[in-house]
């Protein structure tokens, strides 16, 4: 006698089906932009002294700023905003305005900082270029938020289209355990008495 073996299709990938998930409200991705966007621009303010060793302090803040923007937008569209995806170009660029606006923020502060005081010592600098990438970003999480991140915020959730990928982002079926079917023929037939 041969035993039929019944095969389920399940999803693999996302739980929900391959669709994005719904964007956390205005507190949450508040909460997570300072911990992504703070924790960078720590590591930032401290690399960009180090790098004002061997280049102009206004280069070193350029290439900080483009560095520590590339990282954090990929951040904020995994965790600050959760679109499922990595940012892409599109944002990428979208996101560079402000990152502009944070460039010319911290250096106009510092410039003013040694214009006043020409023999500030790292301690203020730090001090005065940390509350200048503050104020700028809690400009550019607005910026973000409303604009470059602003797509599902109506509550609901958009189907993931993978651009790589010439068949879309349809869920892959997937093959359920062989040992999760077993008895199933026997559930079948009655019971002796």
């Amino acid at each position: 006698m041969s035993a039929s073996r019944h095969v389920e299709v399940i999803a693999i990938g996302k739980p929900d089906g391959g669709r994005v998930p719904v964007a956390p409200g205005p507190l949450a991705s508040f909460v997570r932009f300072v911990l992504c966007g703070g924790g960078v621009g720590l590591l930032a303010s401290a690399a960009v002294p180090m790098a004002a060793e061997v280049m102009p302090w206004t280069m070193a803040n350029a290439l900080i700023t483009v560095v520590s923007t590339l990282l954090c937008t990929e951040l904020h569209a995994l965790i600050t905003f959760r679109t499922g995806r990595p940012a892409g170009w599109r944002r990428h660029l979208q996101s560079a305005g402000s990152a502009t606006a944070s460039y010319a923020v911290t250096t106009a502060a510092v410039l003013v900082l040694h214009a006043v005081q020409p023999t500030a010592g790292g301690l203020l600098e730090q001090a005065v270029y940390l509350g200048a990438a503050g104020l700028a970003g809690v400009g550019r999480f607005l910026v973000l938020r409303l604009f470059v991140f602003a797509d599902g915020r109506d509550g609901t959730t958009e189907p993931e289209v993978n651009s790589r990928m010439p068949w879309g982002s349809h869920p892959a079926p997937a093959l359920r355990p062989p040992h999760a079917g077993r008895g199933l023929e026997r559930a079948d037939r009655p019971v002796p008495a």
